[in-house]
């Protein structure tokens, strides 16, 4: 992230961030905050997992958004695939997976929810 901050004119052609894990957005955060930047505002950061930094990053107001994946996520796919081999039944082209959307204005309760459940 440094380097491209560097390339783009010290983060000024950047608008927005995102990132496959929120670790890697946390290290964004931090790479945008030294180069003098503001994340979540001067460059929205959007992820994906739903780890306890991440929260704490949109209680801070440095990240904008991430979405969650569950373990039981996967549940829909291996049901359809279990019924695949039993009995030869085809699977649907697209299998709806669970997944939570998660912005600034519930975090603080969905991590406090996380540290209840020992995240």
């Amino acid at each position: 992230m440094e380097s491209f901050i560097k390339a783009e004119q010290n983060g000024k052609n950047i608008c927005a961030v995102y990132a496959h894990n929120d670790d890697m957005a946390i290290g964004a955060i931090q790479a945008i905050k030294e180069a003098g930047l503001k994340p979540g505002s001067q460059i929205k950061i959007v992820s994906i997992d739903g780890v306890p930094d991440i929260f704490k990053a949109m209680i801070n107001g440095e990240a904008n958004a991430s979405v969650e994946l569950t373990p039981n996520m996967a549940g829909p796919a291996f049901d359809a695939l279990l019924a695949m081999k039993k009995d030869g039944t085809q699977p649907a082209k697209f299998i709806q997976t669970e997944s939570k959307l998660l912005q600034p204005d519930t975090a603080k309760q969905e991590f406090e929810l996380k540290k209840s459940m020992g995240y």
